[in-house]
């Protein structure tokens, strides 16, 4: 391709002479943060280490804001709620060998919730790699082939000259649909070495869009339009590509129920007439949608949690919205479209015909009466008092942040979100000790407004170390610790497979006198004052905790 003279950029004589004599001392971690600034990046996550040194001290000289958090796992965590809340890429700096890898489990939730993680990582001397055995500290045979699975890609840097290029490329894939984490390695020896590249000015790494073909749209908007039973399935990509006033608009259009997973929370007005709510694991949303005969998937794979535990049988046609080819009818056969949510509702929005059909209402009341009685059936009046109660302190607008913990599992099912891209969980990949550690990434991108979590006192020992960065950055959030002294979900499993528990009953601190002691204000509630002690600490400024203590109970599962 070639460029005629006039399209060649056109600098002033002060711009040339900045490019031709570069400021002095600056190195490749310089590179790193001036490639990160021209990308749009305002705030980066991170830990330092021996060999990523370089990146840090670059750091001082540029405008980024940097977060630390204190575990490298939960600094991964913060990056991938600052991604899902901004839907911007969200720069993780990482030393090598253990710094590394005690990311992992982060970008596995990271690349189960398609969240546009960056992540940075320094490696062993240039002279080391290889897969020599050299001594190096830190030193692994081949550190790449440790994130490889979980990442969507691998960015190798081995010369100044190719950090911009690497990182603009890791970029862009972060933010191509589906979203995720994305891996760059830079050497230690590289990141030191003195650089007299000119400063990295705006550089462009514009994610592809996704589109659907026309022949899909018309065969899906033929099909809608002409169902008897159509019914809506809306996950989380609608969330993700703000896609949820065109659901909502091409759920009225054909009078169709809508059911959002656990993903997709907030992607459909709870109180809607057509909202079958969340309630994936109860047997009546299930046989509702199996009675289908159209069955609209948008932005789901339709995975465990999705199916009601893979009983889930479709028995009408299934058409599948989805930007992750790989999850284009894995669980079940149908139409498959390969596409963002957004543009996808766009286009079958213009395509389908209006569909009418007054009992479509009363039918969705039906199913949501007998979920209810099923639920009040079991005397769970504790659970519901306790999840009434973060739903009357939680503003609309304030994101909340679940670790894996029972509260979060009746969370899924049973909470309003009331607001898109509000309710996150670790429910892609399922590891403890998510909630508090993304909420710091959550107040981070938006100190505006409080942010919650809400962990069991299990999880929360994952994340006692963010207390300190907490209150180091004065963030405003509240983490809510329901202590039931142990792993409460893996007690009833376990109970409930082999009669008894092992290993879920644990020792814990004090929690009020912990926070204290970090600086952080604290309170022991009941489930009685809960929603006024939750709502006085949300309103306060800076960080706070709020310590529940409750034996709490699941309902009864309906797939066994």
């Amino acid at each position: 391709m070639s460029h005629d003279h006039d399209d060649r950029p056109q600098l002033t004589a002060a711009q040339a002479a900045a490019v031709l004599n570069p400021p002095a001392g600056r190195n490749g971690g310089d590179l790193v943060v001036e490639s990160l600034q021209g990308l749009g990046a305002t705030t980066v996550f991170g830990l330092p280490g021996q060999h990523a040194l370089g990146m840090f001290d670059a750091l001082r000289r540029s405008s980024l804001r940097y977060v630390g958090l204190r575990v490298e796992n939960n600094a991964g965590f913060a990056a991938d709620a600052y991604g899902r809340i901004t839907g911007e890429v969200a720069p993780l700096l990482l030393s090598t060998g253990p710094g590394a890898l005690t990311s992992l489990a982060a970008l596995q939730e990271a690349a189960a919730a398609s969240a546009p993680v960056l992540a940075i990582s320094s490696q062993i001397p240039s002279a080391g790699l290889g897969g020599g055995r050299h001594g190096y500290l830190h030193e692994l045979r081949d550190q790449q082939a440790s994130v490889r699975d979980i990442v969507k890609s691998v960015h190798t840097v081995r010369t100044a000259s190719q950090i911009p290029s690497a990182i603009a490329a890791a970029w862009e894939s972060a933010l191509t649909a589906p979203h995720g984490p994305v891996w760059v390695e830079i050497p230690q020896d590289v990141l030191l070495a003195e650089t007299t590249l000119p400063v990295v000015s705006a550089m462009d790494a514009t994610p592809r869009e996704l589109y659907p073909r026309p022949e899909l749209t018309i065969a899906a908007a033929h099909l809608l339009s002409n169902a008897e039973r159509p019914v809506i399935i809306a996950g989380g990509g609608v969330v993700r590509s703000d896609a949820s006033g065109k659901l909502r608009a091409l759920a009225e259009k054909i009078d169709a129920p809508v059911v959002t997973t656990f993903g997709g929370k907030g992607a459909f007005p709870w109180e809607h007439p057509l909202s079958l709510r969340s309630w994936l694991e109860d047997r009546h949303t299930t046989d509702f949608l199996e009675d289908a005969d159209v069955l609209l998937v948008v932005g789901s794979g339709l995975g465990e949690l999705s199916s009601n535990y893979h009983t889930f049988r479709p028995r009408g046609r299934v058409i599948q919205i989805e930007a992750d080819p790989g999850k284009l009818e894995s669980n079940h056969p149908g139409l498959g479209i390969h596409s963002d949510a957004r543009e996808a509702l766009a286009d079958l929005l213009e395509a389908v015909e209006r569909r009418e059909d007054a009992g479509a209402a009363e039918r969705v009341r039906t199913v949501l009466e007998k979920v209810r009685v099923r639920i009040e059936a079991q005397e769970l009046t504790l659970e519901q008092q306790v999840l009434a109660a973060v739903r009357e302190a939680l503003p609309d607008a304030a994101p909340s942040f679940w670790d894996m913990t029972i509260l979060a599992y009746w969370a899924w099912s049973a909470f309003d979100a009331r607001r898109p891209n509000t309710m996150h969980s670790a429910q892609g990949a399922g590891g403890l000790g998510y909630g508090f550690p993304a909420a710091i990434g959550a107040a981070a991108a938006d100190p505006t407004k409080p942010v919650l979590a809400v962990s069991g006192d299990g999880g929360a020992m994952y994340s006692i170390a963010e207390l300190a960065t907490a209150s180091q950055y004065d963030l405003p959030l509240t983490w809510l610790i329901v202590d039931d002294g142990g792993y409460g979900i893996l007690r009833e499993y376990m109970t409930g497979a082999f009669g008894e528990t092992t290993g879920t009953e644990l020792a814990r601190p004090d929690f009020v006198a912990l926070a204290e002691s970090f600086g952080v204000p604290a309170v022991r509630t009941s489930p009685e004052s809960l929603a006024a002690d939750l709502g006085k600490a949300l309103a306060a400024p800076g960080p706070s905790v709020v310590v529940l203590p409750a034996l709490l109970r699941m309902f009864e599962p309906t797939h066994l």
